[in-house]
């Protein structure tokens, strides 16, 4: 394998008067070469992973889907029953609050001064509805 300088690695400086420039240049391409050849394995393994996951990851997603296609049928009569459920506490609700709405006002009209104006009747109409 060739060797060649990796980028933005800082090159060894000689050594001042008395010592070898020979020998930390020698350790530190050792230690380059060692380096790179770790890295040449390290992505060959990733790669190894990938490849034999890939399938496995495959089968994972196929099974996630299926899941999710066996909630949706089930969430299905829920919901409608959910629906039915609340479209019939909604009436309830809507009968009492009219109710009370009709309460309020006649104790309101009861507790007037004459020559005060009447209370409006009825509920108030509602946007986009026709009148009845």
């Amino acid at each position: 394998m060739s060797e060649q300088p990796i980028p933005n690695e800082p090159t060894p400086e000689p050594e001042a008067a008395g010592g070898s420039a020979e020998e930390p240049t020698n350790e530190a391409a050792a230690a380059s070469a060692r380096a790179r050849e770790w890295l040449l394995q390290l992505e060959t393994m990733i790669q190894n992973v990938a490849r034999e996951a890939a399938p496995v990851a495959r089968e994972v997603g196929a099974k996630a889907a299926e899941l999710a296609a066996v909630a949706a049928v089930k969430a299905g009569p829920a919901a409608h029953k959910a629906a039915a459920v609340t479209a019939e506490y909604g009436q309830r609700f809507a009968e009492r609050a009219q109710s009370v709405a009709a309460d309020l006002r006649h104790e309101n009209e009861a507790a007037k001064a004459p020559g005060e104006p009447p209370a409006l009747e009825g509920p108030p109409d509602t946007p986009g509805e026709p009148d009845a």
